[in-house]
This record gives structure tokens, C-alpha cells and sequence, in this order.
């Protein structure tokens, strides 16, 4: 299991705190929630398979990568102004 990454942004004067955590190999998932004023708003949840691709799903460096991918993309898509 990696440890996941989190994150206080805001966009047009909105916060919004963005956490992601990989939930280890008996719950194959990478995990994001996105909180605004507490509260989540919505959560992404990528299973092993789908994040890794090809890549052995025990590969700590691999889920590591994907983890860290999940958490920039969904950044960059509030930074955008948009939900994922």
C-alpha cells in the first residue's frame, strides 16, 4: 500500500481539498475523493487493473506512478474549471 497524496486548491474563489490513497492489495483500488466545505463531492475510484494497464499490479513503483497520475489529472481538471 502507497501512501496517497492531498491537496487544498482554489478555483474561482471556490476551495476545494483533493485526497487520494491507494487502498492496498485485498481492495485493488486507487481511491480520490474531492471535499468542498467538508463535504465530498465527488469520488473517483480506479481499480488496479484499469490504472496499471500492463504493469504487475505488485509493482510498488508502478502504483506508486498511477497514484500520483490519478491525483495530477484530477488537479488538473478542477484547474480547468471542470468536474471530473
Amino acid at each position: 500500500m502507497q501512501k496517497g497524496f492531498n491537496s487544498d486548491i482554489t478555483v474561482r474563489g471556490q476551495k476545494f481539498h483533493v485526497q487520494t490513497e491507494d487502498w492496498g492489495a485485498r481492495n485493488p483500488f486507487l481511491v480520490s475523493r474531492i471535499f468542498c466545505n467538508g463535504a465530498v463531492i465527488k469520488t473517483v475510484k480506479t481499480p488496479y487493473e484499469t490504472a496499471l494497464k500492463a504493469e504487475s499490479i505488485r509493482e510498488e513503483d508502478a502504483i506508486k506512478t498511477a497514484l500520483r497520475r490519478q491525483h495530477s489529472d484530477i488537479l488538473d481538471v478542477l484547474l480547468a474549471g471542470k468536474m471530473p
